[in-house]
């Protein structure tokens, strides 16, 4: 009767516990639903991680949300697709939902006190599951939802990201409107080199670490790269979303996140 050379079944045993581990994990992954204001319904998919270092909570661009599909969520968003490069890095992930009175949202909504309470809401229930620092990261649209909830937060959170920001005109205001200067935790500002969207220019993003006064850091960094786009010039598959180079992307600012500097 053969059999099995202990090497080959030490590396049999190994694979099936990185199985189960990998299970382990992907079975905490799910969806969080809440009530915040009274009745309103605001839900975000929870990504919880052994030894994470902090949780980033992530605001999709467009009108929000997660595109919860079939059990998952299946936004073709840049933060929404790299949730995986997130939680591999280290960090449990948070993607924050809309609420069930603004299933899309609105610039004038991300800037509002209703989406603050909302945040909050959010805020407490993750800090009943995980005790790391929280830093807050949004992409396009997003970028007013984690800049207005920098400003109300204040110190409660870690720091903030804010990706292929928007400070062109539009109807709502963008994170120009925004009081920067009332920010007291690191900020990056994160742009892609050809991102050709007409409400995100890179110069005009660069900018915006004059009125960053009272961040005790803060970092403009350019990136380029990625692949042809496959989408038009504001959406999730062009520069604007670092499309063919989310991991790269991913990499960069998670490395900033755990070592903030100038």
């Amino acid at each position: 009767m053969s059999r099995w050379p202990d090497s080959a079944l030490r590396w049999v045993f190994g694979a099936l516990l990185a199985c189960l581990a990998a299970t382990s994990a992907m079975a905490q992954d799910g969806l969080v639903v809440l009530s915040s204001r009274g009745d309103v319904g605001i839900s975000y998919w929870w990504m919880p991680r052994d030894g994470a270092v902090a949780t980033v909570l992530l605001f999709a661009g467009g009108h929000g949300g997660i595109g919860l599909k079939g059990g998952v969520p299946q936004s073709g968003n840049f933060l929404i697709r790299s949730r995986d490069d997130f939680a591999r890095a280290g960090f449990n992930v948070a993607l924050v939902g809309n609420p069930n009175d603004a299933r899309q949202m609105t610039p004038a909504f991300r800037r509002s006190g209703e989406h603050q309470a909302d945040v909050r809401t959010i805020l407490d229930d993750i800090g009943q599951r995980s005790n790391v620092p929280v830093w807050l990261v949004g992409t396009s649209q997003g970028t007013l939802s984690a800049a207005a909830n920098s400003v109300a937060l204040g110190a409660r959170i870690a720091g903030v990201v804010l990706s292929s920001t928007v400070t062109g005109s539009q109807p709502g205001g963008s994170v120009v409107d925004i009081a920067l200067e009332d920010i007291t935790v690191p900020v990056l500002i994160f742009q892609h080199k050809h991102d050709a969207c007409r409400i995100t220019p890179p110069a005009a993003a660069q900018r915006l670490i004059s009125r960053l006064v009272s961040a005790p850091v803060k970092q403009y960094i350019e990136v380029d790269g990625g692949t042809e786009p496959s989408s038009g010039p504001c959406e999730a598959f062009h520069h604007h979303g670092y499309v063919g180079m989310e991991a790269q992307a991913v990499d960069q600012i998670s490395g900033w996140i755990k070592h903030p500097s100038h």
